[in-house]
């Protein structure tokens, strides 16, 4: 793009908050929380998205005529494929195996982050000259550092459809939604449902805050140390068990309440006085995104009450569209989260690797579409009123 002045940003430091918030809410009123200014940033300054996790930042500015930010990309140069949620560790172990070096590559992407949101971000949506300015830096940008291939993950379809034309192999995967259809109250909600789903879940509920526990809301001014403490404690319990190393910190969620309080939802469940479980989610301008869970106690279904019933909840209350409950677990279909398709776009230097890997995600996409058919019926709707019989 010979008319494109790109710039690569060692850290959100070297742009004005504004200048990037404008890219990235893409003529909204304010970014989605996890493109913002105060998000990325907070990765960085925390140590959480660095070059001693192996998370270097790279991120690309196109400057428009004016001299200002016309279009910006989060990108960061990877030595691992930790943290990223759309899996390509066989793609290494592969290209290794023939005498090739997979690491570095380019991960276009918010760390830690399975969130589908726009990552090539124009100020102005409709500017045609963007996106290819975007991924022709990109492409530069690998050539530069000497990488194997860039990946952006969790892009929107329309980037993805983009990115299809321009040398990007494109891949999808799935989630589980829940989508608002206009509720007033939860109960609204389950009326929507089969008759025998619609009791199990009213039995789980009920079950799940059976032995005394309460459940509190937590947002902006309400954000509490004492709740924020003891989150982080559910966080490291579960982050050891499944990834051995968590990757986040204390000094983020403090950065994140400090300048993002608004966009916070933490959901908290006490018993006896101490709070022995909760979900950190996210309030986008229509959805709620889960992120992280944890327990010091095992409850019967407690789970599924703090990171789904009460993410609807809170959905039906503030009148949002979607609640993003995070990657994986079709035990979210039985609670109303149906599969939605999520779309990701791979450039791959290496003209043998890029075959291979082309090849396996013509049979991936085939069978995400097939799967998602498939749980889709199994879900809990009704399929026709007239066969409710309660």
């Amino acid at each position: 793009m010979p008319d494109a002045r790109i710039r690569i940003l060692p850290a959100l430091t070297e742009i004005k908050p504004t200048d990037w918030d404008a890219c990235a809410a893409g003529g909204a009123a304010r970014p989605e929380p996890f493109v913002s200014h105060a998000f990325l940033s907070a990765l960085e300054s925390s140590g959480c998205a660095a070059a001693r996790t192996g998370w270097l930042p790279q991120h690309l500015v196109v400057d428009g005529p004016d001299g200002t930010p016309s279009a910006v990309m989060p990108a960061y140069l990877k030595s691992h494929s930790r943290g990223e949620y759309v899996f390509d560790q066989g793609w290494a172990d592969a290209y290794n195996r023939v005498g090739g070096d997979y690491y570095p590559k380019v991960q276009v992407a918010v760390p830690f982050t399975p969130v589908t949101g726009r990552r090539l971000l124009l100020k102005d949506p409709q500017d045609p000259v963007g996106q290819p300015a975007l991924a022709a830096g990109l492409k530069q940008l690998v050539r530069l550092r000497g990488a194997s291939s860039a990946h952006i993950t969790f892009a929107t379809q329309v980037e993805w459809e983009g990115l299809s034309q321009l040398d990007f192999l494109p891949r999808t995967d799935r989630q589980f939604h829940w989508t608002n259809a206009g509720y007033a109250t939860y109960d609204d909600f389950l009326a929507e449902l089969a008759s025998r789903k619609r009791k199990a879940l009213k039995k789980e509920r009920r079950e799940a805050l059976a032995d005394g526990i309460t459940i509190e809301w937590q947002t902006g001014t309400d954000l509490t140390d004492e709740a924020l403490d003891a989150f982080f404690m559910f966080y490291l319990d579960t982050g050891g068990r499944k990834w051995g190393t968590p990757y986040l910190n204390r000094e983020l969620f403090s950065l994140l309440a400090e300048r993002m309080p608004q966009d916070i939802l933490l959901v908290m469940a006490r018993r006896e006085g101490r709070y022995i479980a909760g979900a950190l989610n996210f309030i986008g301008a229509e959805t709620l995104y889960g992120r992280y869970w944890g327990a010091l106690e095992q409850h019967p279904f407690l789970h599924f009450e703090v990171c789904y019933h009460q993410a609807i909840d809170f959905a039906i209350a503030r009148g949002l569209k979607v609640v993003e409950a995070g990657a994986q677990g079709e035990h979210k279909l039985a609670r109303g989260y149906l599969p939605v398709t999520t779309y990701s776009a791979h450039y791959i230097v290496n003209p043998g690797l890029k075959a291979a890997v082309a090849q396996y995600l013509e049979r991936e996409r085939a069978y995400v579409e097939e799967d998602a058919a498939v749980l889709t019926e199994l879900g809990p709707f009704r399929r026709c009123r007239e066969e409710e019989h309660d």
